[in-house]
Formats: C-alpha cells, structure tokens, sequence
C-alpha cells in the first residue's frame, strides 16, 4: 500500500473498519466529470457516485449551516429543494472547496462514501440502487472504487431518498 496515496489508504482503512472491502483502481487522467469517469471505467454513466456536499439551512436565521452529503447518480443532476427538504431543512447551498475539504478530509472530486474527518448525514439517489455496482470516488480525483450500491448505503448510513431534478 505504500504506493498508493494517504488518502486512498485512509479510505481503505475506513472500509476495513466498516468490513466493505476497498479495492481502488487508478486512472491518472482522472476524470473532470460523470461521463469522463464512466468512460474511464468503462461503465454507464449512471453508475458513477457523484459525491456533493451542500449547506442545509434550518428556519433559525442565525443557526450556522449543517454541512450534508448527497450521494447522487452520474446521470442525475441534484434537485436542491428536494435535498432540503429530505434534511429537514428551509434550504440549501453548495458550499466551497475548502468547506469540503474541512468537513471530509478529501479534495472535491475525490470525496469517498466513508472515512470523512466530520460525520455527515448522508442521502442517496435511489436511482443508484439500480445496478449491482457502482464507482465511488477513492478520496483523489484519479482514484475510485466499485462497490454494490445497498453495501454503500449500510456502510455510509446514508437514506435513500429522492433527489433527482426533474
């Protein structure tokens, strides 16, 4: 493992401890979006673990926002209502890079299901559901992971819920 990056053995690690098994593959291209992604794996687009990050606001003005994560499916774009609403909030917000990084430990692009330096509420695509595996960020931007989407949703303790734009 010493070849490969910290954040990827901290993702492993973070699997192990929740007995998913973590194997990462590299593509050193990365991938700037879904479909790059999907093509580098040679999967479907819809297969493809868009990991976002937005900030929830509740109805007090003056409360701070919750940083949420929404696990949505490549071919999907998130319907930001929707996701307020399944967190109980009055609205969200996507949030900056260093946002991210503060709350996960990984860069935008490489956000992982686990291992994030702050717990998050998660919640899933049910759209993701769909196949037998799925690709999950590996905690780079050139480094991802396959795993079956009901493992990913135990293992995150995330909720399946409808967030899909129409």
């Amino acid at each position: 493992m010493s070849d490969l990056h910290r954040n990827v053995i901290k993702v492993i690690e973070a699997g192990r401890d929740l007995g998913v098994e973590v194997v990462p593959r590299s593509y050193p291209q990365g991938a700037k979006t879904a479909q790059d992604a999907a093509d580098a794996i040679g999967v479907e687009v819809g297969q493809i673990v868009k990991s976002l990050i937005f900030g929830v606001a509740t109805e007090d003005p003056d409360a701070e926002l919750e940083l949420v994560l929404a696990y949505v499916s490549g071919a999907n774009q998130l319907d930001e209502k929707k996701l307020a609403a399944a967190a109980g909030a009055r609205k969200c917000r996507r949030v900056d890079a260093e946002a991210v990084h503060t709350s996960t430990g990984f860069p935008i692009g490489g956000v992982p299901p686990f291992g994030h330096d702050h717990p998050l509420r998660i919640f899933i695509d049910p759209d993701l559901l769909r196949y037998d595996e799925v690709w999950a960020a590996a905690g780079t931007w050139n480094d991802v992971f396959g795993i079956a989407p009901d493992v990913l949703a135990d293992a995150s303790g995330g909720v399946v819920t409808d967030l899909r734009r129409e």
